[in-house]
């Protein structure tokens, strides 16, 4: 008998994480902008452009949250409590773009379709958090 169980991956495959925030009327974009404006107050993160029109494998708007690895434990919950109804995509960076977003991440909110054919199968490098682009506040709670 053959043991088929695949070999557990390591944590540390994942490089960092990025969080995309889901809006398709006024009123999602205004919720996305004060949710933005939020993050930025209280996570050093990298945030990403906005995107008015569905770009690469995402089928409506949004604005990307790239974040490393130590954060995930305080900002991923924080992002479970104050989501205000927007749809977030939360995925791993490894060096598996599709398995990262297709099967290994995780939604908050309502799920959205992804284009996987947009989506590489392997890639040479992980996608990296880069840079924060923002300044926590001091005193801020999370």
């Amino acid at each position: 008998m053959t043991d088929d169980t695949p070999t557990p991956r390591r944590v540390a495959e994942i490089a960092s994480y990025h969080a995309h925030v889901y809006f398709d009327t006024p009123a999602s974009r205004a919720a996305a902008t004060t949710l933005r404006a939020q993050v930025a107050a209280r996570f050093a993160v990298r945030l990403g452009r906005w995107h008015d029109v569905a770009v690469g494998p995402h089928v409506a708007p949004m604005y990307q949250i790239a974040f490393e690895t130590g954060l995930f434990a305080s900002l991923v919950p924080w992002l479970l409590l104050n989501h205000a109804g927007l749809s977030i995509l939360v995925h791993p960076n490894t060096r598996a773009p599709r398995r990262d977003h297709l099967h290994d991440g995780l939604w908050i909110g309502r799920p959205r379709a992804l284009l996987a054919d947009r989506l590489p199968e392997w890639s040479d490098a992980a996608d990296m958090a880069g840079e924060p682009n923002t300044q926590p506040e001091a005193g801020v709670e999370i």
